[in-house]
C-alpha cells in the first residue's frame, strides 16, 4: 500500500519533516530550547541526564540520543552541549550522521563562549538547516517502510476488551502489509508473559521474553515490592482494574493476534527486521514512547480508557478509547472513538478498519489534535540514580 513521506539519504521515511536541537545535558537544555523556540519547524528535545552517570546508565543516555537523532521523522540535527559532561558530544554528532547520512552539527557552549554566542551560532545553522528541509518534498512510497509504536496508558476495563484488540487489529494489519510494530512497557506483561510467549518465532526470542520481565519483578522485589496480585496505579485502579495481571492480559492484545513476536528489544534499540517487536521499557508512557521513537517509529497509537493528552515532539500519537464518557470527556485530545464495540454496533475488526484509515490519513499529514494543541511531552529513561 502507498503513502507519502520524506525519503531519507538512509532510505528511511519521514511523515513529518523537522529540525531536531538536542541537548547532551541538562546544563546544556535551556541554550538548546532558546535556539529551538526562536526558530519555526524546529523541536527541543529536554534532557535531565547527561552528567555525573556511570556504566550501562551513561551509555543508555548516549545510545538514546544517537537514535533519536537518527529517527526519520527528523531532517536534520544540532547537537548542543556544555563541554564537560560525561555524554561524548562528538560521538553523539558523529554517530547520528553517519547513521542517517542528515546534516547534523554540534555547539560547545565552553568553546563557543557561553550561551549568547552558543544561542547566535546555532540560530544562524538551524535557520540554514530548515531552508534545505522547506526543498523536500513528499514522495509516494510504501507502507512497508513505517514503524508504528503502540502504547496504552490510563487504562479501564474497556482497554483490554476493546481499544487494544482494535489496535492489536491495526499492529497485525500493518505487519501482513510489510510493516513493523512495536510495544513496550514490561510491567505491564506481567502475568502474561507465558501467553505472550507463545508467539515467540524462535526459543531464543521466547527466553529473552521471560528473561526481561523476571528481571522487572527482581528490580521491583529488590526494592521491596512485588508487583504481582496487585495494581499500583491509582487511575487503573479507579478504572476498574484490580491486579496488573488484569491489566496485561488486556494489553498483550495491543500485539495483535495474527503475527509471530520476531524480537525483543533493549530500550532504545532499532529493530533490525520487520513484524512484531516487544521493547523492555519502564511502565511510564512518556519515557515508553521515547524509547520506541529511539527504536525509530514514525507514528504512535495510544490506548485510553481514563483519557490522556500525551504527545510527542517527534511522532504524531493517535489516541483511541473505548469508553465512550471518556471520549466524550476528552474529545479535544483523542481522535477515535472504538465504543460502538462495546454496543454491539460494530466488530473488532470493523473498529480495525476505521483506525487503520485514521493511521494513513495521519502518516500522510493529517495532524493529531496532540500536535494541534503543541503537546510534546518527553522524557528519557534512567537506569541508576545519579552519583
Amino acid at each position: 500500500m502507498n503513502i507519502w513521506g520524506y525519503m531519507r539519504p538512509d532510505s528511511q521515511v519521514g511523515i513529518r519533516n523537522m529540525v531536531a536541537v538536542i541537548p547532551t545535558v541538562v546544563c546544556a537544555s535551556e541554550t538548546a530550547k532558546h535556539i529551538a523556540e526562536r526558530t519555526r519547524n524546529t523541536i527541543y528535545l529536554p534532557n535531565q541526564h547527561g552528567c555525573c552517570q556511570l556504566g550501562n546508565d551513561m551509555q543508555l543516555t548516549t545510545q538514546t540520543l544517537i537514535n533519536l537523532g537518527k529517527n526519520p521523522n527528523i531532517a536534520a540535527v544540532l547537537v548542543v552541549g556544555l563541554g564537560c559532561e560525561g555524554v561524548p558530544i562528538k560521538k553523539v554528532a558523529d554517530e547520528i550522521a553517519a547513521g542517517s547520512r542528515k546534516r547534523v552539527e554540534h555547539l560547545i557552549i565552553q568553546e563557543q563562549g557561553g550561551t549568547l554566542k552558543t544561542e547566535e551560532k546555532g540560530l544562524r545553522l538551524v535557520r540554514d538547516m530548515i531552508q534545505e528541509t522547506q526543498s523536500q518534498h513528499r514522495e509516494q512510497t510504501d507502507l512497508s517502510r513505517i514503524i508504528l509504536a503502540l502504547e496504552c496508558g490510563g487504562s479501564d476495563a474497556t482497554s483490554g476488551l476493546v481499544s487494544n484488540p482494535v489496535t492489536g487489529y491495526v499492529s497485525d494489519k500493518l505487519i501482513s502489509l510489510g510493516g513493523t510494530t512495536i510495544f513496550s512497557e514490561t510491567t505491564e506483561i506481567i502475568g502474561a508473559e507465558h501467553i505472550f510467549s507463545r508467539r515467540a518465532k524462535s526459543d531464543e526470542v521466547k527466553k529473552k521474553l521471560l528473561d526481561t520481565v523476571a528481571g522487572c519483578e527482581q528490580k521491583a522485589r529488590d526494592l521491596g515490592f512485588d508487583m504481582r496480585g496487585g495494581q499500583p496505579t491509582p487511575g487503573n485502579i479507579q478504572g476498574g482494574l484490580t491486579t496488573i495481571e488484569e491489566k496485561s492480559l488486556g494489553c498483550i492484545y495491543k500485539g495483535g493476534k495474527k503475527q509471530p513476536l520476531n524480537g525483543v528489544l533493549d530500550y532504545a534499540q532499532i529493530p533490525v527486521e520487520k513484524g512484531l517487536h516487544f521493547m523492555d521499557t519502564p511502565g511510564q508512557d512518556i519515557e515508553s514512547i521515547t524509547g520506541m521513537l529511539a527504536g525509530g517509529a514514525q507514528v504512535v497509537i495510544f490506548t485510553t480508557g481514563r483519557g490522556t493528552p500525551t504527545g510527542s515532539p517527534i511522532a504524531p500519537v493517535i489516541k483511541i478509547t473505548g469508553n465512550k464518557t471518556t471520549y466524550e470527556n476528552m474529545k479535544d485530545n483523542i481522535e477515535f472513538d472504538a465504543s460502538p464495540v462495546i454496543d454491539g454496533r460494530e466488530s473488532i475488526a470493523q473498529a480495525g478498519e476505521r483506525l487503520f484509515q485514521e493511521l494513513i490519513e495521519v502518516i500522510n499529514g493529517k495532524q493529531t489534535k496532540a500536535e494541534a494543541l503543541g503537546h510534546r511531552e518527553f522524557g528519557m529513561y534512567k537506569l541508576h540514580s545519579t552519583f
